[in-house]
């Protein structure tokens, strides 16, 4: 896991899984033993904790993200691995295609591509005044262009300009994002990152700061004081995965199974982030959030 080991992210997701796959007949300690890394954003802590890893012999090893799978690979081409969530395993070279990913590697895709145009509508939705949205992405994985891409192709609809905010490290966050922000009518989309979920509270910070309304690719930002998200049930994520983990340690090969595209979507709003900004949440979009924090 690309956490810290005190994230209560980390570990609700963590023991989402181990909960399924104790309904799926493995439990720690008795016909299974779960040994977890806790590597952190740092790429070279990450390396070390994958070696690690591997080192136990392990008959499947889950992963998060494109950060921890990559290096993984780099050590392994036969130890089945089991991603939860991942952009885009084929652009990456993890997996030969979704239907049949041929190699030894599988999972769960943290979303389609498509979604990245809902998230400047829900916030052109919830803003009407927006002019201008800055797209946080991570220049360093090919899912950051590609997101950015959708995005901007559905903004001459909204009449709304879209504007690259690259980061390759979290030392970028307080320079891209303010830049952005002195200028007027401005937003803020944070697409799915492993660096910018695990630096979170720095990113919900500056958002505050500089005022900006901004709407996240998961959840866990409105739960921690952002203003809005949407994106698929993380929770569900760890749980579907755990069904994965189960069939591989029956027997079955992870290049046999299909990498899997989210099935539940959740639309989060955080009242008291809105009012903060002195937004009134639309009740039109109030209606449809499936987990409202007030």
């Amino acid at each position: 896991m690309p956490f810290v080991e005190d994230d209560p992210y980390a570990r609700a997701l963590v023991g989402a899984f181990a909960m399924a796959l104790q309904q799926a007949g493995w439990t720690d300690g008795s016909n299974a033993r779960i040994d977890i890394r806790f590597a952190g954003p740092t790429p070279s802590d990450i390396r070390r904790h994958a070696a690690e890893v591997l080192a136990l012999g392990p008959d499947v090893v889950l992963a998060f993200g494109a950060t921890t799978v990559g290096p993984l690979l780099q050590n392994t081409q036969t130890v089945p691995i089991v991603f939860p969530v991942i952009g885009d395993p084929v652009a990456a070279g993890y997996v030969e295609s979704l239907e049949r990913p041929g190699g030894n590697v599988t999972g769960f895709m943290n979303y389609e591509y498509s979604l990245a145009g809902k998230w400047l509508e829900l916030l052109k939705e919830m803003v009407p005044s927006v002019k201008r949205v800055g797209v946080l992405r991570n220049a360093n994985t090919p899912t950051g262009p590609a997101q950015f891409g959708v995005i901007q192709a559905v903004s001459p609809y909204l009449k709304v300009d879209v504007t690259p905010l690259n980061i390759r490290n979290a030392s970028d966050f307080e320079s891209v994002i303010g830049d952005f922000a002195r200028g007027r009518d401005g937003g803020l989309i944070v697409a799915a990152s492993s660096l910018a979920l695990t630096k979170r509270s720095v990113l919900l910070g500056l958002a505050a700061r500089h005022n900006l309304p901004a709407i996240y690719a998961e959840d866990i930002y409105v739960i921690d004081g952002g203003l809005m998200s949407y994106a698929p049930d993380m929770v569900d994520q760890f749980r579907r995965a755990a069904g994965y983990v189960d069939r591989i340690l029956k027997g079955e090969k992870p290049g046999d199974l299909p990498v899997q595209t989210p099935v539940k979507y959740v639309l989060a709003i955080n009242l008291k982030t809105a009012k903060a900004l002195g937004l009134t949440v639309p009740p039109s979009l109030l209606a449809r959030a499936d987990e409202v924090i007030e």
